[in-house]
């Protein structure tokens, strides 16, 4: 085993750890923890390499979630506000499922199962208990076998099943959402954006679209609440420039206020109309997506 053995793995080992843990930079860290101990332990004796990566890598995931509290959207945590509103106190990043680029995440596993990266589906899956979640990944997501899923996770094929029907039952619906990227409608939502024209801006938008802006639980459905606070809110996004980028297999905004870094905007879409705005207001998010910290520093690179 040497080190391009362990880097062929990585995008799929990210992507499962991030549906487990709902956090890119905890997925991250979870896949370089295997890797560390993989060097440690693998030998051939114990099978192909890559089950025994993602058995490492769901004995971590499962210590990681050893915690009380789940990851969650702002949907989850409460009914949706009233125009008018105050946002609320901020919740710890932990409390929050947080983003991941598609680049950190193997092209065949976008491909192939795209949805499951979304984060209405992430979310979803927080409802379940770790070794449920971990199971129903690897069944459903992942197309493991029940004999596959026994041998890694030390149990038997009947309780393979058995949990995995228990967790497709407990698992809560989650709204499909457009395959591909829709560029026309993402060239509309930028330049309305940038122009802070409502109108256009909400025409864009589901009749049910929902809003929401981590890290405060505030959040709003409907296009007409929606633009009953944009037009009441004295266009504080006024002047601000947008660059895009992909998150979650869905097309996401660095958002850039003054020129500088300001918050990553993620967009669910579905026949043809932007179903979900979700704004995470954490500029700590750009690196990660490779996104510069200036506005003006894009323009340089770009020129």
């Amino acid at each position: 085993m040497d080190a391009t053995e362990l880097e062929w793995h990585r995008g799929e080992l990210t992507g499962y750890c991030y549906r487990m843990l709902g956090s890119g930079f905890e997925a991250e860290d979870a896949v370089q923890e295997t890797f560390v101990r993989a060097w440690r332990t693998y030998d051939a004796s114990r099978g192909p390499l890559r089950s025994w990566l993602f058995h490492l890598a769901t004995n971590i995931c499962l210590d990681m979630l050893r915690g009380p509290q789940r990851r969650a959207r702002a949907m989850d945590l409460g009914p949706a506000a009233v125009p008018g509103a105050e946002l609320g106190a901020p919740l710890p990043p932990e409390r929050w499922i947080h983003p991941i680029p598609d680049s950190r995440v193997s092209p065949e596993d976008l491909a192939v199962a795209r949805e499951t990266v979304r984060l209405a589906f992430v979310a979803a899956l927080q409802h379940l208990p770790p070794r449920q979640r971990a199971v129903l990944i690897l069944r459903d997501v992942l197309r493991w076998s029940a004999a596959e899923t026994a041998v890694l996770l030390s149990t038997t094929v009947t309780s393979v099943n058995s949990t995995l029907q228990r967790a497709r039952a407990k698992l809560p619906a989650v709204e499909p959402a457009d395959l591909e990227v829709d560029e026309e409608l993402l060239s509309r939502y930028v330049s309305a954006f940038e122009r802070y024209d409502v109108s256009a801006l909400v025409s864009l938008l589901h009749e049910d679209a929902t809003m929401s802006m981590p890290p405060f639980t505030w959040w709003l459905r409907g296009r007409e609440s929606i633009r009953a606070v944009l037009l009441a809110s004295d266009a504080p996004c006024a002047g601000a420039r947008l660059l895009p980028t992909r998150a979650n297999g869905s097309p996401a905004l660095g958002q850039y206020m003054d020129g500088r870094a300001f918050a990553l905007v993620v967009l669910d879409v579905a026949g043809g109309l932007i179903t979900g705005v979700t704004t995470y207001l954490d500029p700590g998010l750009f690196p990660f997506f490779d996104l510069p910290m200036s506005f003006a520093h894009a323009l340089r690179t770009e020129g």
